[in-house]
């Protein structure tokens, strides 16, 4: 499973840029993203290198940083390939809460039972990507 930080913001101008501008300055490249947006406030969620350090960095700027985490698959690079990833999980009623692109066609997954959706990724020969493999790509 990969570490996920999730970011609350309000929706103000220039938040999410005060966000990335802080990573940047401290050296830390996003390498996957996603902004849920509400009336108020947004969740921005990231996959970065040396997550610990970057929660440091936004909770000393006042924002409020969680980490949750996700599984990150090499999904079939064809026609219907999202598909049969989803038919895995499906068919052990495992639910997908959210997901989203990280590069190319890896995709972060947010599972109810991240475990046993792991297992069965595997068992299907759908390669579950490691922490490192996400911070080299």
């Amino acid at each position: 499973m990969i570490p996920q930080l999730n970011v609350f913001m309000e929706n103000k101008r220039g938040r999410l840029y005060e966000i990335c501008h802080l990573l940047g300055k401290a050296g830390i490249n996003i390498r996957g993203f996603s902004i849920a947006d509400m009336a108020d406030f947004g969740i921005f969620r990231l996959i970065v290198p040396n997550a610990e350090i970057a929660k440091k960095v936004l909770r000393e700027a006042g924002f409020t940083v969680s980490e949750s985490e996700v599984v990150v698959v090499a999904v079939p690079d064809r026609p219907g390939g999202l598909a049969e990833v989803l038919a895995i999980l499906a068919s052990a009623n495992i639910s997908v809460e959210y997901l989203y692109m990280v590069a190319e066609t890896k995709v972060a997954f947010s599972l109810d039972d991240n475990e046993k959706g792991i297992e069965l990724l595997k068992k299907a020969g759908i390669p579950v990507l490691e922490e490192e493999e996400i911070h080299r790509l």
